[in-house]
């Protein structure tokens, strides 16, 4: 074979390889943008709805505290003071012996927070106690300032053996993934009580008719 025949084998040698490329490139534009459109439109998880963290967290003395948050109000709206709001928590007792949540204080937040029952016994490694509702088992009662949503305010757990421990516990607003949990329910009101008023006899002697008929008056004692 002539080194004319050489040539032309290597130009389309080099034309093929040259081909390949162009093709793999002209491929690769083309898998670009659908994958990038994997990204785009209306489902993209950016534009899902992210919950922000599952609400504050700590360990004390073997005592873990998990996803405590305050639930506030729907969104643009505020809960007023002197009214009430939930709070949810998971507590676990990881130490080698029982403890028992005591009481969960709110200073200068709340002026009072009942917890359901009282108290929460906490036996030593058992199943974690969550106090999720869905209705509330901790609740803030008479607010001395109003809650709104995306704030923090200061709430302390106190435990027999544990000792005390205070967290900066986010507020929730009442929507999307909070929309299925429950405030507290309303405080039910006394009735005033109703008045109802009475006959008093009249103490004195009413006139009796005798049965002749002259008008003369007998006086007689009423009852």
């Amino acid at each position: 074979m002539n080194e004319e025949a050489f040539a032309v084998i290597r130009a389309s040698s080099g034309k093929t390889r040259a081909g390949r490329l162009l093709l793999g490139a002209g491929v690769l534009a083309l898998l670009i943008p659908a994958v990038a459109g994997c990204e785009a439109g209306d489902n993209a998880p950016t534009l899902e709805f992210h919950a922000a963290s599952a609400g504050a967290q700590t360990v004390f003395n073997g005592i873990s505290i998990t996803n405590a948050f305050v639930l506030g109000a729907p969104s643009g709206s505020t809960v007023p003071s002197g009214s009430s709001a939930s709070l949810f928590v998971s507590l676990y007792n990881g130490g080698s012996s029982a403890d028992t949540l005591q009481s969960v204080t709110a200073p200068g937040w709340a002026g009072k927070i009942s917890v359901s029952g009282g108290s929460v016994s906490l036996p030593a490694n058992a199943a974690p106690v969550d106090l999720t509702g869905p209705e509330p088992d901790v609740v803030l009662q008479d607010l001395t300032k109003p809650l709104v949503g995306g704030t923090t305010i200061p709430v302390t757990f106190d435990f027999s053996h544990a000792g005390s421990v205070q967290l900066q516990v986010p507020v929730e607003p009442e929507d999307f993934y909070w929309a299925t949990y429950s405030p507290p329910a309303p405080t039910p009101t006394a009735a005033a009580p109703h008045s109802s008023s009475t006959a008093t006899p009249a103490t004195g002697a009413t006139p009796s008719v005798s049965p002749s008929g002259t008008g003369s008056a007998t006086p007689t004692a009423a009852p």
